[in-house]
């Protein structure tokens, strides 16, 4: 199982970043040992000391696919949930100022949160409201409507680099709102006002 990833891909979160708005999907893979489930508790890790929520609809994909064309990504997936990607911001900075790759600050242990997955059904997949919930208050909000790359640009794009396989979790990107988290922090994600997670920070 693989978690793909796409950075920068809600204008004003690349904003608040300072980063420029990419012409293609910004990919990076988490481990699967990066996944922590609903309701599991997220401890900080000793190397960071600015940890970031984004929280991100997920997709689920439901069969194996290959260099799929954009008309056909619909058909492989029918799932689809809230997560965060846990970001180590300190430890990124440090990593893109150095010119290297993000792995050490966005792939580490349990830093991708998943959510209850709900089936697509009549839902339409690039019209979905999200939001967190940090300590009951709404620090992050967003619609997949404003998405850079769509869900099907993503896994059509994706699919021409990786083999795309049952079960592999494609985080779609997160809008503005991203913050640090703390200690006793209560995380709380999320979708078209239905909760997907409740996660507690340690």
């Amino acid at each position: 199982m693989k978690i793909i990833c796409v950075g920068r891909n809600y204008g004003l979160h690349a904003q608040e970043l300072g980063n420029d708005i990419p012409d293609s999907p910004v990919i990076f893979l988490k481990p699967e040992t990066a996944l922590l489930k609903p309701n599991e508790t997220f401890y900080l890790p000793s190397f960071s000391n600015d940890i970031h929520h984004e929280i991100e609809l997920v997709v689920k994909i439901d069969k194996i696919g290959k260099s799929i064309a954009p008309p056909f990504a619909k058909k492989y997936y029918s799932q689809v949930t809230v997560g965060i990607d846990f970001t180590a911001r300190d430890l990124q900075t440090e990593l893109k100022s150095n010119g290297l790759p993000w792995e050490l600050a966005k792939a580490f242990d349990h830093s991708a949160v998943v959510g209850r997955f709900v089936p697509l059904k009549q839902l339409e997949v690039q019209n979905l409201d999200f939001e967190l919930h940090k300590n009951e208050i709404v620090v992050q909000k967003g619609n997949s409507k404003d998405m850079l790359f769509s869900v099907d640009e993503i896994i059509s794009y994706v699919s021409k680099f990786f083999t795309l396989k049952t079960g592999d979790l494609i985080f779609t990107g997160t809008p503005a709102g991203v913050s640090r988290v703390d200690i006793s922090d209560r995380l709380i994600g999320f979708l078209n006002n239905e909760q997907m997670f409740d996660i507690q920070v340690k």
